[in-house]
């Protein structure tokens, strides 16, 4: 009975830290659909973007429907552990398991299809480098887009500091770069001054980041993976028990 008791108290341990995750995304997400002034409302108005990148707009709906998923499942596994319910836990048990499958098939259909994936970063990189020549010192939004992400990133444009060739900034400003291209000069941020910075590209550093934490995310998918193992057998257990107790 104690081992039972134990189980049923991080069973909805567990799924209490997973509702109120779910609650959070879920919250999330429909801030991002209602916040008009979102970056995602910027993306609309990159002139030539790729037409696979409109789909970024829909992030909102995503959040909001794995936010009800997470708060569903927690939902489940709380009441399901602390009234004893077979038919929660085993509806819990079958949620995860298809979380589980449909994970299991999205990692396998990104190893298939990276190569498409390499094609849509180029189509967006192409759309982002126009959208600095044409916008940048012109429209606020893309330029303080630009400045926060440099700025964060302590990168310059997308490629590099050659995007910026033609922009209105560049331009009004007498072929100079932004001074997030040349950190540490005190001299204006020109060709030859940013020719010799050490300031990467944006996408190449988000691209080496990703790259150096490749093990942290695998990690990080396998221990996912394993704690929704784990709770499918818990919950199986839970349910075993039940039954034999009613029984």
């Amino acid at each position: 009975m104690g081992c039972f008791g134990f189980l049923k108290g991080m069973m909805f341990l567990f799924n209490g830290v997973i509702f109120l995750a779910g609650a959070a995304i879920l919250g999330v997400g429909i801030w991002v659909k209602v916040d008009s002034g979102s970056i995602l409302s910027l993306l609309g108005k990159i002139q030539n973007t790729p037409t696979e990148l409109s789909q970024v707009l829909n992030v909102g709906y995503l959040l909001i429907a794995v936010g009800a998923l997470l708060v569903i499942i927690g939902f489940l596994g709380c009441c399901g552990a602390v009234r004893e319910s077979q038919c929660m836990l085993l509806l819990f048990f079958i949620i995860v398991l298809l979380v589980f499958i449909a994970e299991v098939a999205g990692a396998i259909v990104i190893l298939v299809f990276r190569p498409l994936a390499d094609q849509l970063f180029a189509q967006i990189g192409t759309a982002a480098v126009q959208s600095i020549r044409s916008d940048y010192g012109a429209n606020a939004d893309v330029t303080g887009l630009w400045n926060t992400t440099m700025t964060t990133l302590q990168c310059c444009g997308f490629y590099n500091a050659s995007d910026f060739v033609g922009s209105p900034y560049y331009t009004n400003n007498r072929n100079q770069f932004p001074p997030q291209c040349c950190p540490g000069f005190s001299n204006p941020c020109n060709q030859m001054v940013a020719g010799n910075s050490t300031v990467s590209g944006c996408f190449p550093k988000i691209k080496l980041l990703i790259d150096s934490n490749t093990v942290a995310i695998v990690a990080v998918a396998l221990g996912i993976a394993a704690l929704e193992i784990c709770a499918m057998a818990v919950s199986m257990i839970l349910y075993c028990k039940i039954k034999s107790m009613k029984s």
